[in-house]
């Protein structure tokens, strides 16, 4: 009986590591009925993936080089498999490569060209695609000096990070000193990572499976809030809900043309920002990402199952041959037809609560510890069931506290006449109050928090609060905003911290107080 070995993803942040298991777990079941003996190497006993009965043979080890070649020495498997357990396998590629270990799926060799930010961008101009601006300092002074040159704000990170642990948003040369002091090392072997951030672009997610010839895109996922959040803490739409149907083709387009020209043989994660129009590639993974189990449930495919008989030799006409039968194909799906009527919207779960000192504001860095998924034909519906599974219900009447920064302010008028329509009454503090009534907007003028009592802190924590729009002005520093949205978490009080999540918020509560709420089972959803 022909034998793999599957890589686990070895010890994670809590609540970092389920997507990554629920991968490993597939690929076990998908390798058993392929007739293969399964064995799992992982180390962290809080995963499926190390139950007893889930593979044939488990190896409770660290994912490090010698012990899995030990293992590997003493099993004498037909192949091991890195692609299912995030980052961590992913680095053996290469070195069990040259220990003549046959590495089944996408070749290290193409694993390194993703991975590698030079190599990836000559790949990126040879295709004709478009990335942001970017540069690798080995040094403090280049690191300044390719900062200077690319123009603030910036992405900051240590290369090959998962979670987007130590990863900053810079707005200036004395923040990047900081960081450069404070949170990493930067050295020849230890280089940082500086890109242009796109300001007020659209992330888009895209999970693919390839065959070596055929490219499936499981689907086009549009990001809810704005670039800049960590992929794992922003909440995300399929199909897409605001771009245009033109773009999300064009990105299925790209996608392929990236798979293919990286020999990819199994899943690939590629992640877009779109701005005024044009699409740039942020990164690509050839492995299973973090989505791969949201996509699965929304377009009724297991992904991580379809991508490992593939990595055995199969080709996709044979695994999935009704897939290339459909006729009109969604233009963010290969997996559905055009009429496809419902939109699955993923939203992330914070231990906010458990951390009282934190404060909660998305970013960069993952810190979210789960997930939840909700599924209607209407957009609105879909993000209002999201928001109630993670435990945020949205109000139906009351007052919203809006207090968002300059740039942010123009994008607000249309939220906060929304809100006045749907009979909300509106409060915010002096900035935002002067910018709504010279913009016709009736609000009510609430005092700071080192202004008279009461103040805003004191209104929330009263109750007199349903809803708070608060976007951060850059600067990181505790401003009365960390005290706005410590209360908010305190007295579970809906908050948003984007201007995109705002709107989507309107958006459900709109949906919701017109439509009510309709719940459908999984099963009827897929049989429909």
């Amino acid at each position: 009986m022909k034998k793999v070995i599957i890589l686990g993803s070895g010890p994670n942040r809590i609540g970092q590591g389920v997507e990554f298991d629920y991968a490993c777990v597939h690929c076990v079941w998908s390798l058993r009925e392929e007739g293969y003996q399964a064995i799992m190497v992982n180390c962290n006993p809080e995963t499926v993936s190390t139950d007893y009965d889930t593979s044939d043979k488990l190896f409770f080890e660290p994912i490090v080089l010698e012990d899995v070649f030990n293992i590997i020495e003493r099993e004498k498997p037909d192949g091991v498999v890195v692609q299912f357990g995030g980052q961590t396998p992913l680095k053996l590629a290469k070195p069990l490569e040259k220990l003549n270990v046959p590495i089944l799926g996408t070749s290290p060799e193409s694993i390194d060209i993703a991975e590698d930010r030079e190599r990836f961008r000559d790949l990126i101009i040879s295709l004709g695609l478009k990335q942001p601006e970017s540069g690798i300092a080995r040094s403090k002074e280049e690191a300044l000096k390719i900062a200077e040159e690319i123009g603030y704000p910036v992405l900051v990170r240590p290369s090959y990070v998962l979670g987007g642990r130590a990863m900053r948003l810079v707005y200036d040369t004395s923040e990047l000193l900081q960081y450069i002091e404070e949170a990493v090392t930067v050295t020849e072997d230890k280089p940082i990572l500086i890109d242009k951030f796109l300001d007020g672009s659209i992330e888009v997610d895209v999970d693919c499976v390839c065959d070596g010839d055929d490219v499936l895109v499981g689907a086009v996922m549009e990001h809810i809030e704005e670039a800049g959040i960590h992929s794992g803490d922003s909440a995300t739409c399929i199909p897409h809900y605001t771009l245009d149907d033109e773009i999300v083709v064009k990105i299925k387009q790209q996608s392929k043309k990236l798979a293919k020209a990286l020999n990819t043989i199994g899943l690939i994660n590629i992640q877009y920002a779109i701005k005024d129009g044009e699409i740039y590639v942020i990164e690509a993974n050839p492995r299973a990402s973090r989505t791969v189990p949201f996509v699965s449930k929304a377009i009724g495919y297991p992904l991580a199952k379809i991508a490992s008989k593939v990595m055995v030799g199969k080709k996709l006409k044979e695994i999935v041959p009704q897939v290339f039968q459909i006729k009109d194909v969604h233009p963010a799906s290969d997996f559905l037809s055009v009429d496809f009527p419902y939109y699955a919207v993923k939203e992330v779960v914070f231990p906010w609560n458990r951390f009282p000192e934190v404060d909660p504001i998305l970013g960069p860095e993952m810190k979210s510890t789960g997930e939840v998924m909700g599924i209607d034909k209407d957009f609105g519906l879909a993000y209002w069931k999201a928001q109630a599974g993670a435990g945020q219900i949205l109000p139906q009447s009351g007052n919203v506290f809006i207090s968002v920064a300059d740039k942010d302010k123009p994008q607000i008028i249309d939220i906060a006449k929304q809100l006045l329509d749907l009979g909300f009454k509106i409060y915010a503090t002096s900035g935002t109050y002067r910018f709504l009534q010279q913009n016709g907007i009736n609000a009510t003028l609430v005092n700071k928090l080192s202004e008279e009592r009461p103040n805003i802190v004191d209104r929330i924590k009263n109750g007199e609060i349903a809803m708070i729009i608060n976007t951060p002005s850059g600067k990181r520093e505790r401003s009365d905003a960390y005290y706005i949205r410590r209360a908010a978490v305190a007295t579970k009080t809906p908050y948003f911290t984007t201007v995109r999540g705002a709107s989507a918020a309107v958006m459900a509560i709109k949906s919701y107080k017109e439509k009510g709420l309709n719940v459908i089972a999984l099963q009827d959803m897929e049989a429909k």
